[in-house]
């Protein structure tokens, strides 16, 4: 990948275009079916790409045009699982949603997303980076009526990820970004079994991986959930020990407009960490100022190169318009502090120090 100082990148889903599903909602249903959903899907992926390079976002995502949730999306592909049946279940014990079960050995049957990043692939020369659902996140999007051990079922789940990422690596993915927003409610099966089942879906890859940790989409679930936080979220404390002696490249935060201490990020120091910059649970558009001020606390405990910006989450929830603003803030914001950094690393060439006997 061409080194770029504070690349910026959206963490996972962009809002899909309203002729292919109705907007601003998770698992929304396609409007469309057969040949004219595959191309539908093909177009949104184009619309997604072009708003992106419009936006200078510089590493590129699908935007998640071709699935309807995060999670659920890859488990359909997967055998030994029932959609038709479904239970309800308290997902991250925040929220009740129906589920499928799984009854069987979960295996994968075929590539989930390999004909997609093929297809983005070829439509830009822009390193890309693609999103699968983490194994302890999977666990925790469905009934488990099979191996009735959480555990165990994150290890099937590692292996059929990692079978995806290969090829997904092999189609010419630069990141592949695990989604792991369970890491901050299951701290004991995080330390337990959970990074280790993240580190099994990364056996054998050699693109760079990621880790994306966050307090969830900018829905009313996720929003009464954070006030009950407190003034400090201290959550990635329980977990950052164990991802820093991970062999996960990067590691994806949400930060802006958060109760995050960004000193946490010190726990992680050496890994690429994705700053979120931008809020994705709500419409107000960033200023690039307001984007900048989170990034320049943020270099407090990272270093300049490893610093990548972008959002806290997904923005399917969003409008579309919030979300073009959003995302040409995100890149202006990182500018802002790119020619602060430039500045400041030609004064250090050119032998340049303030003096204090001035």
């Amino acid at each position: 990948m061409k080194k770029l100082l504070l690349p910026t990148s959206i963490v996972g889903s962009l809002p899909k275009p309203a002729w292919l599903a109705p907007p601003e909602k998770l698992w929304s249903p396609w409007k469309l079916e057969g040949d004219q959903l595959l191309e539908g899907k093909q177009d949104a992926l184009r619309i997604s790409l072009h708003e992106q390079q419009l936006a200078d976002i510089d590493i590129i995502c699908d935007g998640e045009q071709t699935r309807q949730h995060f999670v659920t999306t890859f488990i359909e592909h997967l055998s030994g699982v029932d959609f038709e049946n479904r239970k309800t279940v308290k997902i991250r014990n925040r929220y009740d949603a129906s589920v499928p079960v799984v009854v069987g050995e979960v295996a994968r049957q075929r590539a989930v997303f390999v004909e997609d990043a093929n297809f983005l692939r070829k439509q830009t020369n822009k390193p890309i980076k693609w999103a699968l659902p983490g194994p302890l996140t999977m666990v925790d999007t469905l009934y488990d009526d099979h191996y009735k051990s959480r555990e165990k079922l994150a290890w099937e789940f590692a292996k059929a990820l990692n079978e995806e990422a290969r090829e997904l690596q092999d189609a010419g993915v630069d990141i592949i970004q695990f989604d792991e927003p369970a890491f901050n409610v299951f701290f004991d099966e995080v330390n337990d079994w959970g990074m280790a089942a993240l580190e099994r879906a990364i056996e054998g890859l050699h693109c760079q991986t990621a880790v994306h940790i966050c307090y969830g989409y900018g829905i009313q679930a996720n929003t009464d959930w954070k006030k009950t936080l407190g003034s400090e979220w201290r959550q990635y404390e329980e977990i950052f020990p164990k991802i820093q002696k991970s062999k996960i490249d990067v590691v994806s935060l949400e930060c802006h407009n958060s109760n995050v201490p960004l000193n946490l990020i010190e726990l992680v120091r050496g890994k690429k960490v994705m700053v979120g910059a931008i809020d994705v649970a709500s419409n107000t558009i960033e200023t690039p100022e307001e984007v900048a001020a989170t990034l320049r606390k943020a270099l407090e405990f990272v270093d300049a190169e490893n610093l990548y910006p972008s959002t806290n989450c997904g923005m399917a929830p969003l409008s579309r318009n919030v979300a073009r603003g959003k995302l040409s803030a995100l890149s202006a914001g990182a500018e802002i502090i790119r020619k602060e950094l430039g500045v400041w690393s030609q004064c250090i060439n050119n032998g340049v120090r303030a003096s204090t006997e001035e």
